[in-house]
């Protein structure tokens, strides 16, 4: 395989990668793993470890990053740390039950299982309707602002990659 065949292959895995973000899936680490793939095939002369180590925390800043959004938008919006809990862990299984329909079932059951934890948790937390579904919106909003974030940090993850790919190639090694 050439090497410019590999740098395709390395911007499908990337863009595969993308795409699996709002779906809840590690669309991050299937891009890492498409770098690392790239770099042994070019017998790591290409990405050295640092460029290495930086793609892995870029990747690890997305995930704590989608974390910290999520708790931030549903305390901005009147929620207690319970609710920001409650958010994380809906949403974790509001995603995995919307497997089962094709694409976009994770995608919508990772927003509603967001807002209904949220909502549910500081239901049970302050006793007001009123204010858990405040904080239910402020987690559906989080976990689309982690999204999208998530998938800015994937495209910024990508774009180094063949940056770096492309220059290394040009230089001639």
């Amino acid at each position: 395989m050439s090497e410019s065949l590999a740098l395709l292959l390395l911007v499908l895995v990337g863009i595969a990668g993308l795409a699996l973000i709002p779906l809840g899936l590690p669309g991050l680490w299937l891009i890492l793993l498409g770098i690392i793939g790239y770099g042994w095939y070019t017998d790591f002369s290409t990405y050295g470890l640092w460029f290495l180590l930086a793609e892995i925390a870029l990747a690890f800043l997305g995930e704590v990053l989608e974390s910290w959004i999520g708790f931030r938008f549903t305390r901005r919006y009147g929620g207690s740390r319970r609710a920001g809990w409650g958010a994380l862990i809906g949403g974790i299984i509001g995603a995995i039950v919307g497997v089962p329909v094709l694409l976009i079932g994770s995608v919508i059951g990772g927003f509603v299982g967001a807002f209904l934890g949220a909502t549910l948790f500081e239901y049970t937390n302050e006793r007001q309707a009123g204010g858990s579904v405040r904080a239910g919106w402020g987690a559906v909003l989080g976990r689309a602002a982690a999204a999208a974030l998530k998938i800015a940090v994937g495209v910024g993850m990508l774009v180094l990659a063949v940056v770096v790919a492309l220059f290394s190639e040009w230089q001639g090694r």
